[in-house]
């Protein structure tokens, strides 16, 4: 068990969920529908035909969800606002019932002596702007800034800091790439206009942010790239994964640039997404903190078939999750350090914005989620020793959710177990070893 931790002072400790995943009511108070809706409703899209319609029902139970965290000792919790609920169609009529849900909630965690944390987009698009295109229509960016002011506008007085995305990578890959998730589009490399357009949407919803004081983080799910070999053909392909699962995503808002994507087929100009001054737009906001979502390490070797540059292989000799991916902490302090080689001064604080386990529902007892949040403490602590500025921890999740094509049972992140058919909360062991590690790490402060 991990005990004690050298964190830095006003180190901060939290937990984070997503709308689509918890809230459900997805037909009350005028919310619109959003891309997760109409995806759902795809035969054969998501595991045994489930859906976020109900998921935890934290719409109407997030003050008992509040208590939950105030047990844990929280300092944040990291929560995704619902466009959709925002702005039925996307753009336009402000929903007033919508913006009050959070104006609710934000009060009652900062009752409870919790920091909110909102993500403005966790995937949950308003499905009239798919139907206009959607993220590789430029149009959206410029929605989803207008979007961000309204909502900052609401809330920016008791909100001080703000996550702009989660997760464009598997957004961009799975949505759009691969079809494996919402809105389910199959368009392999070509998918990439929206990344950019994503990433457009960051700057500019950033530009938006700071003028009201506000400070802004982007969150993706980054992963430590290693070749199977030293054979040139591995690390050649090693270099094109990176290059498509961080750096297409760290390099333009750090650096202001993109990175070589030749080996992918992709143009400079990512199929034309690219107009002049987008990479100002995208840099010049600047990060006050980078969001790190962090779950496995990735072994990439030579392609075996044409189309992809490179090859996924597994991770032998290793524990794995539920969900199959490979258990290696050290993986995170190596991705930390690494982000600091190459970035440099450029790279701002860091925040783990979700880091987790997955388990089956008739996993007992809890020990393999608990053994995997103390290793990736450790880990994470190691590189804070050797010199890396990591602020915060949001552990993945509070609460079992909907799983996105997963469903609602069969992936269970959750430190509270929840019972989807009389929405009982019951915390799990791993939920006890969290609080009692917070108040561990308080009581070491003051001493």
């Amino acid at each position: 068990m991990t005990d004690r931790l050298d964190l830095p002072a006003g180190f901060r400790w939290g937990a984070a969920t997503a709308a689509y995943q918890i809230e459900g009511a997805v037909d009350e108070d005028g919310r619109g529908p959003s891309v997760w809706d109409v995806f759902c409703a795809r035969p054969g899209a998501v595991r045994d035909g489930h859906s976020g319609a109900v998921a935890c029902d934290h719409y109407h139970r997030y003050a008992e969800d509040v208590e939950l965290m105030r047990g844990l000792g929280l300092d944040g919790y990291r929560f995704s606002i619902a466009w959709s609920r925002i702005q039925p169609a996307g753009a336009g009529k402000v929903n007033e019932a919508g913006l009050a849900f959070y104006d609710r909630l934000v009060d009652a965690l900062l009752g409870a002596g919790i920091t909110p944390l909102p993500t403005l987009f966790h995937w949950d698009l308003p499905q009239a702007l798919e139907e206009g295109g959607g993220w590789l229509d430029r149009d959206t960016a410029y929605r989803f800034a207008e979007y961000a002011a309204l909502v900052a506008d609401r809330l920016g007085d008791r909100v001080p800091a703000w996550i702009t995305l989660n997760e464009p990578f598997v957004h961009t890959v799975f949505g759009y790439a691969l079809g494996i998730h919402a809105p389910g589009r199959t368009l392999m490399f070509e998918a990439l206009p929206a990344a950019h357009h994503q990433l457009l949407a960051h700057g500019l919803a950033a530009s938006v942010l700071h003028e009201r004081g506000l400070e802004v983080l982007l969150s993706n799910n980054l992963t430590l790239v290693e070749p199977a070999s030293s054979d040139p053909a591995d690390l050649a392909a090693a270099t094109a994964y990176d290059a498509l699962h961080n750096r297409l995503f760290t390099d333009p808002v750090l650096l202001g640039r993109y990175p070589d994507l030749s080996a992918l087929g992709v143009p400079e100009d990512i199929f034309g997404a690219v107009h002049p001054g987008d990479l100002d737009l995208i840099r010049t906001p600047g990060l006050d903190g980078l969001g790190l979502n962090f779950y496995n390490p990735t072994r990439v070797a030579a392609p075996t078939e044409p189309g992809l540059p490179f090859t996924l292989v597994d991770i032998p000799d290793v524990p794995h999750t539920a969900f199959g991916w490979p258990v290696v902490p050290d993986a995170l302090r190596r991705l930390l350090l690494n982000l600091r080689d190459v970035y440099g001064n450029t790279l701002p604080p860091i925040t783990i914005t979700e880091n987790g386990c997955s388990v089956t529902e008739d996993t007992d007892p809890d020990q393999p989620r608990i053994d995997y949040l103390a290793t990736h403490l450790d880990a994470l602590a190691r590189a804070v020793a050797e010199g890396v500025d990591v602020r915060g921890y949001y552990t993945w999740s509070l609460l079992d959710n909907f799983e996105w094509a997963e469903g609602l049972f069969s992936q269970r992140f959750g430190l509270v177990h929840v019972d989807f058919a009389t929405q009982r909360r019951t915390p799990r062991a791993s939920y006890a070893w969290y609080r009692d590690l917070i108040a561990g790490q308080r009581a070491c402060r003051v001493r």
